[in-house]
């Protein structure tokens, strides 16, 4: 029966974060006292935050690899800067010159984290779907906005946090000599892998400890708006770039492929942490850390949820124009067939999609 129920909460989007955050608090809203009963319960459960985000970003650090070829770099960085570049737009936008610094609920520190953090699982799980080499190759560069750096880069920039540089390296620390050990040694790589997804379930659940139900009610909403501004804004500044991206390059019609962009357009289950990693910074940030939490988690079930079916409609789109991932790796590769061996290739791309059921986002 475990095991059955283990089955059916894995197909919530962003499951591993998503359930024990929401765990955690049931327990602090109802029944506070189980968590504060000391030792290793209590160090584990309630207080262990700071620490377990410390591992798993030590974790997420090591599989990071610059060693991928050059059009795959520049797809990452292309999509890398129009994500962070529209997170920050918006953010700053709503913190200058919103009512307080809040737009209908939302934070700016909710949208700086959720609008620059991708979801690199579930890019990558859609890319060996409907992806081209680079799509695949583009998720090294892309994993640098895992967690909370680029939103520290951000606020502090803008003068709405103080990050001495002495904190400020103290907080990506573990995630550089994470780096470091994956790049160096892939002995150490291999061991470091599995703890992004063991460490995650007891992040969120002490994350989740710190948050009370009367904050989730009020400000579920503005996650759910968070999530469809992320696909809109962030997902269509992502896809332009491509295009964009692809014009420069001079990329033939053909080859001009942009799914990656619009899977681009989730946000990270590991964006969650991010106002708890700010807040143990800033102590001017725990006031809000609750609210942001609560607002970023819903934006990951929300695009999780929609995101898969876009990036298939968009797939299928491109087929019927004549626009396929076959294209793309051919053109990089230096192979490009002909226009009609081209067009054949993505009339049996298309069919082969349709047969194995395209729009299933799994």
């Amino acid at each position: 029966m475990l095991d059955s129920a283990f089955r059916a909460i894995g197909k919530i989007p962003g499951a591993l974060m998503v359930v024990p955050l929401f765990l955690g608090a049931l327990v602090n809203t109802f029944a506070p006292g189980i968590l504060d009963i000391g030792s290793f319960t209590t160090a584990l459960f309630r207080d262990g935050t700071a620490v377990l985000i410390g591992l798993f970003f030590l974790a997420v650090g090591s599989q990071i690899s610059l060693k991928t070829a050059g059009p795959a770099l520049e797809k990452g960085g292309v999509l890398l800067v129009a994500k962070y570049g529209i997170a920050v737009v918006i953010g700053l936008s709503v913190a200058f010159f919103a009512p307080n610094g809040v737009l209908l609920g939302l934070l700016p520190l909710a949208i700086i984290a959720a609008m620059s953090n991708s979801n690199g699982s579930l890019y990558s799980a859609l890319m060996q779907q409907f992806g081209s080499k680079t799509d695949k190759g583009a998720i090294s560069v892309l994993s640098i906005n895992d967690g909370p750096f680029l939103t520290m880069i951000a606020l502090g920039a803008a003068g709405f946090a103080d990050f001495p540089l002495t904190a400020l390296l103290a907080a990506i620390l573990p995630m550089l000599i994470g780096f470091a050990l994956g790049n160096l040694s892939p002995i150490a790589r291999n061991f470091l892998a599995p703890g992004q997804a063991l460490i995650i379930p007891f992040v969120a659940f002490a994350i989740g400890a710190g948050i009370d139900f009367s904050v989730l009610l009020a400000s579920g909403l503005a996650g759910v708006l968070l999530g469809l501004m992320t696909l809109v804004f962030s997902g269509g500044a992502a896809v332009l770039a491509v295009y964009l991206w692809h014009r420069i390059r001079r990329t033939p019609k053909q080859a001009r492929n942009m799914v990656s962009g619009v899977a681009e357009s989730a946000v990270a289950g590991n964006a969650i942490a991010t106002p708890a990693a700010l807040a143990a910074i800033d102590p001017s940030f725990e006031a809000i850390q609750g609210q942001a939490t609560v607002q970023i988690a819903a934006a990951v079930v929300v695009t999780a949820l929609i995101a898969p079916f876009m990036v298939a409609f968009v797939s299928r789109w491109q087929a019927k124009h004549g626009i396929t991932k076959e294209a793309e790796d051919a053109y990089f590769d230096g192979n490009l067939p002909s226009t009609t061996t081209v067009a054949s290739i993505s009339v049996e791309a298309d069919t082969e999609r349709v047969g194995a059921g395209v729009g299933d986002p799994r």
